[in-house]
């Protein structure tokens, strides 16, 4: 498996931006499709968005699509997700996940990912 640690959460206000970071170690960074989830109190933990090995392809859910960016630097080891135009519903821990069994395709199911950092708390006031 591989070790993540995610940064870069905090408070902002409805229409601002935070760009979120998850430093990974332990294994070949490269090996692994990245992705991001969140979950909001009292809720179950939900896709975010996905990248590929390379950084070629993503994947994202319907609520964020044209408003977060996720990306990658295998060099690295990092993978990011910019957050434009937040909105208060964007509020929740936001954990950063590894697939490491994927064989290429971008998933989106929490039971997919096999390694998770220990996520980072956003809050959007509006």
């Amino acid at each position: 498996q591989v070790q993540l640690v995610e940064s870069g959460g905090g408070l902002v206000q409805a229409g601002g931006s935070l760009r979120l970071s998850c430093a990974a170690s332990g294994r070949t960074f490269s090996d692994y499709i990245m992705g991001w989830f969140r979950q909001a109190p009292g809720k179950e933990r939900e896709f975010v968005a996905a990248i590929s090995w390379s950084g070629g392809s993503t994947m994202y859910a319907d609520s964020v699509k044209g408003r977060f960016t996720i990306s990658r630097d295998n060099p690295k080891n990092s993978v990011d997700l910019q957050m434009n135009s937040l909105k208060a519903e964007d509020t929740a821990v936001y954990y950063c996940a590894a697939d490491g069994l994927s064989g290429g395709g971008l998933r989106s199911l929490v039971s997919a990912y096999d390694s998770w950092g220990q996520g980072t708390q956003v809050t959007v006031s509006s």
